[in-house]
C-alpha cells in the first residue's frame, strides 16, 4: 500500500534524522580505531621493530602516510566480537573440474609458450643454476600475475599492519608486517611495495618473509627486485622451489591409469616406493608413453585427488614442492598441466572429472570422526578429504568388502 505524499515526505524526513547520526557515529568510530592504530604502531610494532635492528629513520619512512585499508575482509575493530563463522549448511565440495577451466589454461599456455620463447637464454640459465625446468618456473609466473602482468597496487604496508591490527590471523601477519620492516631497512622504497589484499608481493607473489629468504638479484643490478626485473622474479621463484627441495633433473609427475586390480588406498607422499615397483604393478602412463629410464629407480607416490571418480597420478617428491608454494593438490596439477602444454604443447588432462564432492563439509567431518575412532589415520578432522583420509576411505570399503573409491560420498555415510 502506498502511502500519502504528507506521509511519505514525513517519512523520508524521519529515515533522514534517523540515519544522520548513524553515519556521523559510524566516521567517528572509524576515526577513533584509526587513532588506536597509529598509537599501536607506536606502542608495540616499534619496540619489535627495534629489538630487530630497524632504525627509527627506516621505521618513520614505512609507516609515513600508513592508514587502515577498511576494505579487507574480516576485520574486527578493537572491543568488537568476530562475527560467527556460518555453519557448514551448504555443499562445501564440487567436482574439481571447474578449477581447471580449459579456457584459462589454453590462454596461459599460448602466452607461456611466447614467454618460454624470448626468455628462453634466461630460463637456460635459471635451469642451469637451480635444476629447476624453465617450464616450472613459467607456469608458476603465469598462475600468480599472469606472467607479471596482473595489476597489483594495494600499499604492502596498509595491508600488514591492517591485518596485523585487526585481522583474523594478528600473528602472521605481525611477523609479515616486521619482515616488511626489515625490507626497507635494506634499502626498498615502502612506497614501490605493491602487493596483494592478501599481503603477497610482487610477480612471484611472495609474502615478506619468504622475500627475504628466498628472492634473488637475477639481473646482477644490485637490487632484489621482484616487481619490475623479470630475471629477479624467475630466479626467485626457481630459488624458492629449490629451497623446499626440488629434485634436479625429475619432473613433477604423470597422469596414468591405474588398473582395479591396484588399491587408490596407497596414494601419499608417506608410500613412496620405486617407480618401477608402482610399474610392475601395471600402472600405465595414460599418454601410450614409457616412464622416463632415468626415473625408474626413483621413489614416487600415488596421487588421486578425486579417487576413482578422476584423473589419476604418480608424482614425483617434486610435485610436493610445488604444494609449498601453494598447499593444494589442486594448485600443483594446475602447475603441472600448464609447464607440460607449455614445454610439448599437451592438452588437457584425458581422464575426466567426475561429479563428486557435493557433500556438507560438516558429513565429512562427521566420517573423519567415525574412522578416526576405528583407528584410521585420517589427518587433520576439518572436514576436508585430503589424502589421508581419501586412503582411509579407501582402506575402509575394502576392510567392509567394498570396491575402493577412496573419496567421500553420500553412500557411504550411513554406512562409516
Amino acid at each position: 500500500m502506498s502511502l500519502p505524499r504528507p506521509t511519505l515526505k514525513a517519512a523520508i524526513a524521519a529515515l533522514a534524522l534517523f540515519l544522520a547520526p548513524i553515519s556521523a557515529s559510524h566516521a567517528a568510530s572509524q576515526a577513533a580505531v584509526e587513532k588506536q592504530f597509529h598509537s599501536w604502531i607506536e606502542s608495540d610494532i616499534w619496540p619489535a621493530a627495534q629489538a630487530q635492528g630497524i632504525s627509527r629513520k627506516a621505521f618513520d619512512r614505512a609507516f609515513a602516510g600508513v592508514a587502515l585499508n577498511w576494505k579487507l575482509p574480516d576485520l574486527v575493530a578493537p572491543g568488537e566480537k568476530p562475527k560467527k563463522k556460518k555453519k557448514q549448511t551448504q555443499a562445501e565440495f564440487a567436482t574439481p573440474g571447474p578449477y581447471f577451466s580449459e579456457k584459462r589454461l589454453a590462454s596461459l599456455a599460448s602466452q607461456g609458450k611466447a614467454y618460454a620463447s624470448s626468455h628462453a637464454r634466461l630460463l637456460k640459465n635459471i635451469e642451469r643454476k637451480y635444476g629447476v625446468p624453465g617450464e616450472i618456473v613459467v607456469a608458476i609466473w603465469g598462475r600468480e600475475t599472469g606472467y607479471g602482468k596482473a595489476k597489483i597496487t594495494s600499499s604492502e604496508m596498509d595491508v600488514l599492519a591492517t591485518m596485523a591490527f585487526m585481522g583474523d590471523r594478528k600473528d602472521l601477519f605481525r611477523k609479515e608486517l616486521l619482515a616488511a620492516l626489515q625490507m626497507v631497512e635494506s634499502g626498498i622504497d615502502p612506497k614501490a611495495m605493491k602487493g596483494s589484499w592478501a599481503g603477497a608481493i610482487g610477480q612471484p607473489q611472495f609474502m615478506p618473509s619468504s622475500y627475504l629468504k628466498y628472492a634473488v638479484d637475477f639481473d646482477g643490478d644490485g637490487r632484489k627486485d621482484i616487481w619490475n626485473s623479470v630475471p629477479d622474479a624467475l630466479g626467485s621463484i626457481a630459488n624458492y622451489l629449490v629451497a623446499k627441495g626440488w629434485q634436479r633433473d625429475r619432473g613433477w609427475g604423470y597422469e596414468v591409469m591405474i588398473p582395479d586390480t591396484v588399491s587408490c588406498a596407497q596414494e601419499g607422499p608417506d608410500l613412496a616406493q620405486p617407480l618401477k615397483k608402482w610399474a610392475t604393478l601395471g600402472i600405465t602412463r595414460i599418454s601410450g608413453k614409457a616412464f622416463p629410464g632415468n626415473e625408474m629407480k626413483a621413489d614416487s607416490m600415488m596421487l588421486v585427488p578425486a579417487g576413482r571418480h578422476g584423473p589419476e597420478f604418480i608424482v614425483s617428491p617434486n610435485f610436493y614442492v610445488i604444494k609449498e608454494y601453494n598447499n593444494s593438490d589442486l594448485y600443483a596439477l594446475f602447475i603441472g598441466n600448464l609447464a607440460d602444454r607449455i614445454a610439448n604443447g599437451t592438452g588437457p588432462f584425458k581422464a575426466s572429472w567426475g561429479q563428486v564432492g557435493h557433500m556438507l563439509r560438516s558429513d565429512v567431518l562427521h566420517m573423519q570422526q567415525r574412522l578416526n575412532k576405528m583407528g584410521h589415520d585420517v589427518g587433520k578432522i576439518d572436514g576436508l578429504p585430503g589424502y589421508k583420509t581419501r586412503r582411509s576411505i579407501g582402506r575402509w570399503q575394502q576392510q567392509n568388502g567394498i570396491k575402493p573409491t577412496c573419496y567421500p560420498d553420500e553412500a557411504l555415510l550411513s554406512k562409516i
